[in-house]
């Protein structure tokens, strides 16, 4: 796949979620792409946070191993009592469907980078954020 395709595929799946430091938006870099038995395809990409940089309430259409590569990333699913602070060589499984609730840098001083390997359908939208909620008339 072309670069210039990858990095508007990268775009698309974590751009509107960044909501963390002013002006930035987590890095995201796609690592690749594969097609497995059936409809089903791995979509593997490293995102990178900014010190104190976070992403907003979403969902994902494929389930998603997510493997922390530096520092320190927050993270909670819907169902968990809290978030929790994954470090360097620690990992979480999300189901497809599953809201994410927190996701984002626990350090205000120190970026932090993930891998995220999605598996599912072709078809399948990889990340959704949550619509912002309608102010009351």
């Amino acid at each position: 796949m072309k670069r210039s395709l990858w990095i508007g595929l990268a775009a698309a799946i974590f751009g509107s979620l960044a909501c963390g430091a002013a002006d930035a938006a987590a890095t995201v870099a796609p690592k690749g792409k594969h097609a497995l038995a059936g409809d089903q395809v791995l979509t593997a990409l490293t995102v990178s946070y900014a010190p104190g940089e976070t992403s907003g309430p979403h969902r994902h259409g494929a389930a998603a191993y997510v493997y922390v590569l530096s520092g320190e990333i927050r993270s909670q699913v819907e169902g968990e009592r809290a978030p929790r602070i994954y470090k360097a060589g620690e990992s979480w499984f999300e189901p497809a469907g599953a809201h994410h609730l927190v996701s984002g840098n626990a350090s205000r001083t120190a970026p932090a980078s993930m891998l995220v390997v999605f598996v599912g359908p072709a078809d399948a939208v990889l990340t959704t954020p949550d619509k912002p909620s309608a102010a009351p008339d």
